[in-house]
């Protein structure tokens, strides 16, 4: 009937203007930069779509976030119809989100790095559009390097004996404080993600495989946590067992290390006006085992996703292809540094000219490798907080590698019903 009274309006010459507007909701996060660009790019989609966007506060904390996403998702609210998730919650929440596989189209998705997608693909189903990444990367004084002769590291061996050698050279040159390499080594998420790093970089698997295995005791992954655990109070402070991502910053950026493993965050406030190390600094990808392993960096960053309650998902999928597309990724890098998940972009000219390092993160990503969160569903948390737990042990001395990952095993297997996530 509709379509008839188009044509007849039509064939009167009567213009017919957009159907009545509609509100979607989305939330995004609270904190500055990130806020404005979610805010300016759903209001840009609204006008040129005629409908209405509401930006719905959520908590700064992604635990709180998530309680929040989970109790509405229970409830199968329809208040909020687009979500901003963590990359580690697409198995955790893909029964409450939308399919959105009918509304992109293959050249779309092949946009994107590959690990990304997959990350985001649940039983089948796209449940979630990359929106910007994040990796983690070595960062290093190339002042340092430079003064002693010295190469960026490629392997593990190799940062150790650099750091060994520039913090003895630049402590006998009267600064007591520097330390040879910092990193996350919390017991909490962070650490998951480094001992990932270590293990996946040295050939010793990624905890859990793809098909639900336990994988995490393996010769490799032994190798690698004790040697992680020989940094410690030798090129790493003992403190750094206490060390998240911002006490890891303000030691390096301090100028009393020589290496540190962070995400690329820090680049530009470690080149900020009141840095102390601004102009000194660069990137590289992290070091592997050996040369017939590979560079591995955890993959992280932030999706969007369509709930399953929505009261408009053609439009709430609509919103998130337009946020998550090519020209809206490009703006937000060139205007606020967020690294785009499109290929392609880390070639472009105006993103290069406003981020000269993004020219180094293109290989960085295509090596990404993601936490086993997929698999896992909603025991990624358990299956992290163990991880890191037997980690952190390992690194502060209580028991070696081989006994704690033991240990890990025979938990995980226990609560994988013999892979049965």
């Amino acid at each position: 009937m509709t379509r008839f009274l188009t044509a007849f309006a039509v064939a009167l010459g009567i213009v017919i203007g957009p159907a009545a507007a509609e509100t979607i909701s989305i939330s995004c996060s609270a904190l500055g930069k990130e806020f404005e660009l979610c805010k300016s790019g759903a209001e840009a989609w609204a006008q040129k779509t005629g409908n209405e966007v509401q930006l719905v506060s959520t908590p700064n904390s992604a635990t709180d976030r998530l309680a929040l996403y989970l109790q509405m998702m229970a409830a199968q609210s329809p208040d909020i119809d687009v979500f901003q998730i963590d990359v580690i919650w697409p198995g955790l929440l893909a029964s409450h989100l939308l399919d959105l596989t009918p509304y992109v189209q293959p050249d779309v998705k092949a946009q994107h790095f590959p690990t990304i997608i997959d990350n985001d693909t649940v039983n089948g189903q796209l449940v979630a559009m990359p929106w910007f990444l994040d990796a983690g990367l070595l960062y290093y004084r190339k002042d340092l390097l430079e003064k002693y002769g010295a190469s960026v590291p490629d392997r593990w061996s190799d940062l150790a004996a650099t750091a060994q050698e520039l913090q003895d050279s630049e402590r006998k040159a009267g600064n007591q404080r520097m330390w040879g390499f910092v990193f996350q080594g919390r017991a909490y998420e962070g650490l998951s993600v480094n001992a990932l790093e270590w293990l996946a970089s040295q050939g010793g698997g990624t905890i859990v495989d793809g098909a639900g295995k336990v994988t995490v005791n393996n010769p490799q992954a032994i190798a690698a946590l004790d040697l992680a655990a020989s940094w410690i109070g030798k090129i790493a402070p003992e403190g750094v067992l206490t060390y998240a991502e911002e006490e890891a910053r303000g030691v390096f950026q301090s100028g009393d290390a020589v290496f540190m493993r962070n995400w690329p965050y820090a680049w530009a406030l470690a080149n900020a006006p009141d840095s102390p190390i601004r102009g000194k600094v660069g990137i590289a990808p992290l070091p592997r085992g050996g040369p017939n392993d590979t560079h591995a960096a955890a993959l992280g960053g932030q999706q969007l996703a369509v709930s399953k309650y929505s009261k408009h998902p053609d439009l709430a999928a609509d919103l998130v292809l337009y946020l998550a597309g090519a020209a809206e990724q490009k703006r937000r890098a060139i205007e606020g540094s967020f690294n785009p998940t499109i290929m392609n972009l880390y070639k472009d000219a105006e993103i290069l000219q406003a981020n000269p390092f993004m020219g180094q993160l293109g290989d960085v990503f295509a090596h990404t490798v993601a936490r086993p969160a997929r698999i896992t569903g909603n025991k990624y948390n358990r299956v992290s907080t163990e991880f890191f737990t037997a980690v952190h042990a390992t690194l502060s001395h209580s028991g070696d590698a081989a006994t704690n990952l033991a240990s890990l095993e025979k938990v995980l297997k226990a609560l994988s019903r013999n892979g049965r996530w």
